[in-house]
């Protein structure tokens, strides 16, 4: 089972994080899995930016974006070449480094 490591997010994670998770889940899965609450504002089904995570090692052990993942992410605050949805970002077998943007473009959270 791959490892995340998240680095540290104010909010979310302050003192960082290392969890494991099955391949084939989503990062946003595995997260939520591990009480690391990020936003997922519509319920994981790619219709929002709230998800958003920057991928500082392991991107290309993920699948391949699909064009609506990549049309949704330029609306994403803080996107960066490495700019995944992790509701989108489906697991190998490569550990993952991890960064949660500090905003997201949502003005009102969710209480999932």
């Amino acid at each position: 089972m791959p490892v995340i490591k998240i680095l540290p997010h104010p909010e979310y994670c302050p003192a960082g994080a290392e969890i494991t998770a099955a391949t084939g889940t989503s990062i946003c899965e595995a997260l939520l899995d591990h009480h690391i609450n990020i936003e997922h504002a519509c319920d994981m089904s790619c219709a929002c930016t709230t998800c958003h995570v920057i991928v500082r090692e392991g991107l290309n052990s993920l699948n391949v974006a699909e064009e609506e993942e990549e049309d949704l992410l330029d609306r994403a605050w803080g996107l960066e070449p490495q700019s995944r949805l992790s509701c989108q970002a489906i697991l190998a077998q490569q550990n993952l480094v991890i960064e949660i943007p500090r905003y997201t473009i949502n003005h009102a959270k969710e209480n999932h």
